[in-house]
């Protein structure tokens, strides 16, 4: 792992977790270094069972992508959040220990696509706001261009079943709900 000077540190909500395209790349620039991810055994278990309950085929990829997520990132765990979870006043009370962990990690920002369910007035107090994931990659990438269009590279030189051009790569970004991230990375297409 690289590491890269960033005092971004961010919860990681389930429902960015789910689309494989965009977990991939949230992984991939936290594991550069770009910003420093943070989720709980609940986000985990929450996007696992959810993944599973829609695509019952894939369950031992997923049990094994879980797995690989507790080992490789085993420092983003974050625990010790259960007794703020009281505490807390939001929309949907499920949704509380993400906000808990937040606060327990010093997190600035939840990546969620959930935003009515994190409303800015009450996470203004405790310093957090919500981006979606598409917001949030591309601000990263746009503070980190090189670093960005390199991790974007080796992302794309994963996949080789097919494999993608340049261009269709960037394609696939955006079918895959992340135009913003790829409108920046178009910049730098000669080095993805």
């Amino acid at each position: 792992m690289s590491f890269v000077a960033n005092p971004f540190v961010v919860i990681l909500d389930a429902n960015v977790l789910y689309p494989f395209r965009t977990r991939d790349v949230l992984f991939s620039f936290a594991q550069a270094g770009l910003f420093r991810a943070r989720f709980t055994d609940e986000i985990l278990d929450e996007w696992t069972r959810s993944l599973i309950e829609n695509r019952p085929q894939f369950e031992a990829s997923v049990r094994q992508q879980e797995a690989a997520i507790r080992d490789v990132f085993d420092e983003c765990l974050v625990t010790g959040h259960a007794p703020l979870i009281p505490g807390l006043l939001l929309p949907d009370e499920d949704d509380r220990h993400v906000l808990a962990a937040a606060i327990k990690c010093s997190a600035q920002i939840i990546v969620t696509e959930n935003h009515k369910d994190f409303p800015a007035d009450r996470l203004e107090e405790y310093g957090v706001e919500t981006l979606g994931a598409d917001e949030f990659l591309a601000n990263t990438y746009d503070l980190f261009p090189k670093d960005g269009a390199r991790v974007l590279k080796e992302v794309r030189l994963r996949y080789d079943n097919p494999p993608f051009t340049r261009s269709e790569f960037l394609m696939d970004l955006i079918k895959s709900g992340l135009p913003k991230l790829a409108a920046l990375a178009r910049v730098d297409i000669e080095y993805l």
